[in-house]
């Protein structure tokens, strides 16, 4: 079903009619079910901002054993592990588990950094996976927010209480709050998951572009009904407050007959996504290639910007094309799907990683920058084959241990990029 922030009905076909007529909750569902309702806001959010579902499932969520901690975990809100360090930082793509080491995506799930407090329900967090198998009798919920899984790798084929959703590399997939969902996959898969902490994304405000563009709604799909009815040993690991739990229950939690509602989990195909850039001259601002946002309370500014770079055409007269020199009051996290980033074609690749924080200079290395000052300006065609992406946002990311050293993955010449820059000032010498 395609649409973002829809209002959606879904039912099994196998159970027609499964849909309760006129209430919510009515003293006996369709076909002996449960009704249950999982909420993304307040009850009392205003109406325009309001997100629940009522689910229609065979047995209650509620029906499972104590929850215990769950041991080996890399997932981590401790943002004081690891001393600060405002260096440009480059990862080398991120290591694939040994074959002879089994993870699934709960067990390669790493954090590399973050801020805030999911206590507070004010942050965010980046965190990589890296899996060989699947989830096997095992869902995942996460309570602190929601997760928005970029894929680099490896097709996902994801089952939740709403149905299934299969994501390939250069497609999203965002999992709301709360929401259970397991992981199989077919291959070694790998990729980038950026989590916002007690608030859930929107579509950027389109101001003077107009009615049209960037990510439009109607390409954002939602799953149908899918239930699964297995009376089997299942194990639940949830996120809270930063650490992992889990517990057993003897059903599948997959098996919710019907739904409705606008809290949903959905998925965007990053090749529908349509460019917005000048066509005179100068280099827009990135914002202008934000697919999804999540604002803070100052306007304008966002806790969490996801924002892509597409392959478009490049036709500005009597302006460097690459991304220009920069200090930025926002942190910038990027991440390589695939292909080579213009700006840097060397040294950042696919499954790899860059944070370059807030006031910390960064922009085109020396290679990049002579290059495009010389090239000739006629109409280009750019990106082509490659998709990079930016998680950013206006919190200070503060690194954990494994980003900076138990992944042992951290470049530490990245900054030779830019230590060949010729002076070409061509003013009066200086005295």
């Amino acid at each position: 079903m395609s649409g973002f922030g829809s209002e959606f009905n879904s039912e099994d076909p196998r159970c027609p009619q499964s849909l309760p007529k006129g209430r919510n909750s009515p003293q006996k569902c369709p076909y002996g079910l449960y009704a249950e309702q999982i909420s993304g806001t307040a009850f009392t959010a205003p109406r325009l901002e309001n997100k629940r579902t009522w689910f229609y499932r065979i047995r209650p969520s509620v029906g499972h054993d104590p929850f215990k901690p769950f041991q080996n975990s890399n997932i981590t809100h401790d943002w004081n592990e690891h001393e600060p360090d405002p260096n440009q930082m480059r990862w080398k793509p991120f290591d694939l588990p040994n074959v002879n080491e089994k993870k699934d995506f709960v067990e390669g799930l790493n954090t590399i950094c973050g801020s805030g407090d999911v206590k507070i329900k004010h942050g965010v967090a980046i965190h990589v996976y890296a899996c060989n198998t699947s989830m096997n009798n095992r869902a995942f919920y996460n309570a602190d927010g929601d997760f928005l899984i970029v894929p680099q790798c490896g097709v996902l084929k994801i089952t939740t209480e709403f149905g299934k959703i299969n994501v390939k590399p250069n497609e999203i997939v965002v999992i709301q709050q709360g929401m259970r969902f397991s992981v199989d996959i077919d291959e070694p898969s790998r990729g980038y998951i950026l989590e916002i902490f007690g608030r859930h994304f929107t579509l950027p405000e389109l101001g003077p572009i107009g009615a049209n563009g960037l990510a439009n709604p109607r390409d954002f799909l939602t799953p149908v009904a899918r239930y699964e009815d297995r009376d089997v040993r299942y194990e639940i690991v949830g996120k809270y407050q930063g650490k992992l739990f889990i517990c057993e229950q003897d059903h599948s939690p997959f098996d919710v007959v019907a739904w409705f509602g606008n809290y949903v989990p959905y998925k965007y195909d990053l090749n529908n996504f349509m460019a917005i850039n000048s066509v005179s001259f100068d280099h827009c601002d990135p914002s202008i290639f934000t697919v999804l946002t999540c604002q803070s309370e100052m306007k304008g500014t966002a806790i969490a910007d996801f924002v892509i770079f597409p392959p478009r055409w490049s036709v500005q007269e009597n302006t460097f094309r690459p991304p220009y020199y920069h200090r930025n009051c926002m942190s910038e996290f990027m991440g390589l799907i695939l292909g080579q980033y213009e700006a840097k074609k060397e040294g950042f690749l696919p499954g790899g990683a860059t944070l370059h924080s807030i006031m910390t200079p960064h922009g085109p290395d020396s290679a990049c920058f002579e290059q495009a000052s010389i090239e000739e300006l006629k109409p280009k065609n750019i990106a082509v084959g490659t998709q990079a992406f930016m998680f950013e946002s206006c919190l200070g990311l503060a690194v954990t241990k494994w980003g900076a050293k138990t992944c042992q993955k951290l470049d530490l010449e990245y900054y030779k990029c830019w230590k060949n820059f010729k002076k070409n000032f061509t003013g009066p010498a200086a005295k």
